[in-house]
């Protein structure tokens, strides 16, 4: 394969991982606590076990697409492609 090639399809790759980045982020619910923080109220079952539900594993999903985003940008950007 040619470097063209392997840059062009690293290229869709990234603008792949940009919009299902963009995609979990929207689904994820607001860190905001309100005024159950307050009164202690944020101490509870759901919080203690927040990774195991889905909101944890759309939590666990950005981080991994946050990393191959950086990692790509900098392979992208640096032309280590050819």
């Amino acid at each position: 394969m040619t470097t063209t090639v392997i840059k062009t399809i690293a290229t869709v790759i990234y603008i792949v991982i940009c919009v299902a980045l963009v995609i979990v982020v929207l689904m994820q619910e607001g860190k905001t606590s309100g005024l159950g923080a307050v009164s202690g109220a944020a101490d509870s079952y759901w919080t203690k076990n927040k990774g195991r539900s889905a909101e944890g594993i759309l939590v666990k999903i950005t981080r991994v697409l946050a990393i191959l985003f950086v990692l790509l940008s900098l392979v992208l950007c640096t032309d280590w492609l050819g």
